[in-house]
């Protein structure tokens, strides 16, 4: 069993252990909690590239001690030019998962740690861009060394990809996928992010860079121009909020599903969760039930915003949530309908000495996005825009500057007593279910922050290429907890005893003395780290 980290001045958790050394470095030289995951999340990006990458979206959750908290949105829309006429003269019925024309969204992460610097420059941040850039560079230039997550991802995914513009000389060595613990290097991402260094993070968007990753894009076939990435902006907003018996907990707002992280919370917290043993048979129905509920408000209202019929906040009242709470039963498991799949991202989180806190996450959709890497400046770009439906009358039909539905949701918890807490997780249809299990573990129950991430965890849907939209169990659980659910009408496959399948959960808290705790899941190449 792992132990709970502990420290006294700052910390970073990351689910690649490079990357959260790279924060805890940027905190050692006295630089801000914002700062230092500017240093992570360019560096996950090249350490961990089949979960991530800067040719994805991005969204950020910031907490400020004594301030209101605050949201960064960093979502890609859809190409100005990509309509349904698009696809209808290419003769597509559906969106690919994979290939140039899959990757019809921007990629908005870097505009979104240009976004989180402006709030740092407020908190009198100071380190230079080369120097939060730096590790990333280095570890692209020099190499690092490769995972056995992204072997193993390299290797499932190589028929799928292997054919698509820049994969095989970008991601495979003699075309092969890079053998677990061989050095991997990544020259031409090295040089983009020497540029973005010395030109400043808005090159991506605006000036020579900007213009070299259009020509790459027109090149290989991707139908995002010069013009969609002059005209793209990060923003700050007000995330979504969810008054708990606890404290309040924040997530982002559509087009993401934070507000269904909140609302499985919320509904738990109505059912008085905390009644019942900690792990117990009755408290993973309950949690699945609650999941269940709260995908069916998602499948029903989340998409962009501006299509919503209502207002997302107002799923998190006690009016809304009502019918849903009556709904869910102890004694037997409802139906449900199909999961959104999978999606590979990463989360990661640092709080400072100051208890500023942010809670991040970072992601190109599928593993390895698009499959397309663009040819001089090395960028796999995303595929999230293939979450769309060519059917005009569907909920989340394309249009031309429409932000894509997203699984990702950074949360972030200020507690009664004055614990900060940021925690998160990868996995698609997984993440606001994990989200649940390690809140409730810490928060309700008790829980070592460590033990709330360790234990065993369980997955209702479909993730990782699996079409089941089953529940599974990883197998620590006791036989009584999995022949339980069964009896009580689950569906149940068991998987791995620690199984990727169920994500990459972290957490830090911060208490009100300064006291930090940090977990990290054993479940993937990371590390809490502090000082």
């Amino acid at each position: 069993m792992l132990n709970t980290t502990h420290a006294t001045r700052g910390m970073a958790v990351a689910p690649h252990s490079l990357a959260a050394q790279a924060a805890l470095s940027v905190l050692q030289d006295g630089g801000n909690a914002i700062e230092a995951m500017v240093a992570a999340a360019s560096t996950i990006a090249v350490v961990y590239p089949h979960m991530n990458g800067i040719g994805g979206d991005g969204f950020w959750v910031v907490s400020e001690p004594g301030k209101p908290v605050v949201a960064i949105e960093a979502c890609g829309v859809v190409g100005a030019g990509v309509s349904l006429d698009y696809y209808k003269e290419r003769k597509l019925d559906t969106i690919p998962m994979r290939g140039p024309v899959a990757a019809n969204t921007m990629a908005g992460t870097v505009g979104g740690w240009q976004e989180a610097l402006n709030i740092s420059a407020g908190w009198g941040g100071k380190l230079a861009l080369n120097r939060l850039l730096g590790d990333a560079i280095h570890y692209a230039e020099q190499g690092i060394p490769v995972t056995p997550s992204q072997y193993a991802s390299t290797s499932v995914k190589l028929p799928e990809l292997v054919n698509q513009p820049g994969f095989a000389d970008t991601f495979l060595v003699d075309g092969k996928a890079p053998a677990a613990g061989s050095r991997f290097v990544q020259k031409r991402m090295g040089k983009t992010l020497r540029t973005l260094a010395e030109q400043g993070l808005d090159s991506f968007y605006r000036g020579e860079l900007a213009k070299e990753i259009a020509a790459d894009l027109a090149e290989v076939g991707c139908p995002i121009t010069l013009q969609d990435l002059n005209s793209y902006h990060a923003r700050t907003g007000v995330p979504m909020h969810l008054k708990h018996s606890l404290g309040d907990v924040y997530n982002t707002a559509p087009p993401t599903q934070g507000v269904i992280s909140l609302a499985i919370i919320g509904i738990l917290d109505r059912l008085n969760i905390g009644q019942y043993k900690e792990d117990s048979l009755e408290y993973i129905h309950l949690v699945v039930e609650a999941t269940k509920q709260a995908f069916a408000i998602r499948d029903r209202y989340v998409i962009d915003p501006a299509y919503m019929t209502i207002d997302p906040q107002s799923i998190l009242t006690d009016e809304f949530l009502a019918p849903y709470v009556a709904k869910v039963r102890l004694d037997k498991a409802l139906p449900w309908g199909q999961g959104k799949g999978p999606g590979d991202t990463i989360w990661m989180g640092v709080i400072d000495g100051e208890g500023r806190a942010v809670s991040f996450i970072q992601s190109i959709y599928h593993e390895f996005g698009s499959g397309v890497v663009l040819p001089r400046t090395g960028i796999n770009w995303q595929n999230r825009g293939c979450s769309f439906s060519l059917d005009p009358q569907h909920l989340n039909v394309l249009a031309p500057g429409k932000k894509p539905f997203h699984t990702l949701n950074p949360a972030l918890a200020r507690l009664k007593d004055g614990r900060t807490m940021v925690y998160g997780t990868m996995g698609g249809d997984g993440q606001p279910q994990t989200q649940a299990a390690v809140f409730t573990r810490y928060a309700v129950f008790g829980q070592a922050v460590q033990q709330a991430i360790t234990a065993p965890r369980w997955l209702l849907g479909r993730t990782w290429g699996q079409s089941s939209d089953s529940l599974k169990l990883e197998s620590r659980f006791a036989p009584e907890i999995i022949d339980g659910l069964r009896k009580l009408g689950h569906e149940v496959d068991v998987i791995g005893e620690f199984d990727e399948m169920v994500g990459h959960a972290a957490a830090i808290v911060r208490d009100a003395d300064g006291i930090f705790a940090g977990g990290f899941d054993p479940r993937s190449n990371g590390t809490a780290a502090g000082f």
